[in-house]
């Protein structure tokens, strides 16, 4: 577990992967060695490209996979070999799964009907499902006959209306529009501390990722390369691959002069030194890695911090809020660069670079 993250109470446990495998041709893994812990009332986010093993996961936590290896034990009971309509689980899908034939009334009602609740009952739960998403005055209409976003809340109750201890959701947002799926993050963000269920959320979306979650799960090559808050991730990566992953960053290359505590000092590919934070097993003479996130690096002699460079601006975007630069080193390395939108730079310029030695992350070559 990350740094900054409180480790979990026995009482606190409401997930559990307990050395889970997942194989489907007996000679490689989807998933492998997965040990992870979910407590109650937790947002927690899977994250990672396709083919990570986030969805895998997620599918043998809703019964719809069973684990090759290892147990999955679900409020103090294993559940991996119980089939899903025991586990008392909501899904959401991506695709949100509506019957089109049944009206919005109808398919939020689904789940209680199939539970045989009295008729009394079903109608009130899905009166106050609707004013939780606020449909309901779109109660009679057909799903056809709704916006997407619309659609996705009504996925929604339709999750949440039977009261479940677990909502898993697998990319819900994924098929709106930027500024429409922006908003549901929020909407979906808002329920769960509204209603204080236990939330496992799959996303490749990393931005996602950070709006919504309490913690972060970033899965690589079918296990999880770190898990932490969001806050975790985007300023401690453990490693290379969530450095990349999270947010944006310059890597740069080099071999490591000398180590001392929990610094050290690099000497760059083609000329010219930094000092880093020594993440992991950084040794003096190896090949190692530099991450060093845009925002961090500061323009102009008056901000240099404890590393400093010369540069030659190679071009500029606008980003409304934000400008871009791309600026060379001397060394002939490339340096993405995020400054305010105020100051503009024409390619050729040259421009002195500043950024302290803690922003700089220093990771060996694997």
């Amino acid at each position: 577990m990350a740094s900054g993250t409180a480790p979990l109470r026995e009482t606190d446990r409401f997930v559990d992967f307990i050395d889970v495998e997942k194989s489907y041709d007996g000679r490689t893994f989807a998933v492998a060695r997965l040990n992870l812990h979910v407590s109650k009332g937790e947002f927690l986010t899977l994250l990672g490209p396709s083919g990570s093993g986030k969805t895998t996961t997620l599918n043998m936590l809703a019964g719809f996979e069973r684990p090759t290896n290892g147990t999955i034990i679900l409020n103090g009971q294993p559940v991996d070999r119980s089939p899903p309509y025991e586990r008392n689980i909501g899904m959401v899908f991506q695709n949100y799964a509506l019957f089109p034939h049944l009206t919005v009334e109808e398919n939020v009602a689904f789940p209680l009907s199939v539970r045989k609740m009295p008729k009394s009952d079903i109608a009130a739960r899905v009166q106050k499902a609707l004013d939780m998403i606020q449909l309901r005055k779109f109660s009679d209409r057909r799903p056809g006959q709704l916006s997407g976003g619309q659609q996705q809340r009504v996925a929604l109750a339709r999750a949440l209306v039977f009261e479940p201890t677990l909502v898993l959701m697998d990319e819900p947002l994924g098929a709106l529009d930027k500024k429409l799926r922006e908003h549901m993050q929020l909407e979906i963000k808002q329920l769960h501390s509204m209603l204080g269920v236990t939330i496992v959320y799959v996303t490749h979306d990393q931005s996602e990722a950070l709006t919504m979650s309490d913690r972060v799960a970033v899965f690589n090559n079918g296990s999880i390369a770190q898990i932490g808050t969001p806050d975790d991730l985007y300023n401690q990566p453990a490693n290379p691959f969530v450095a990349s992953f999270i947010g944006e960053n310059n890597t740069l290359d080099g071999v490591v002069d000398d180590v001392s505590g929990a610094e050290c000092q690099v000497t760059l590919n083609g000329g010219g030194h930094i000092r880093a934070a020594a993440i992991g097993p950084v040794a003096k003479g190896a090949p190692c890695q530099i991450a060093l996130r845009p925002e961090r690096i500061r323009v102009g002699p008056a901000t240099l911090k404890d590393n400093s460079f010369q540069a030659t601006v190679e071009g500029s975007i606008y980003l409304g809020d934000h400008l871009r630069l791309l600026t060379r080193l001397g060394n002939g390395q490339l340096l993405s660069v995020k400054i305010g939108p105020e100051r503009m730079m024409a390619a050729g310029e040259t421009v002195a670079l500043g950024c302290s030695s803690l922003d700089c992350r220093a990771f060996p070559v694997q």
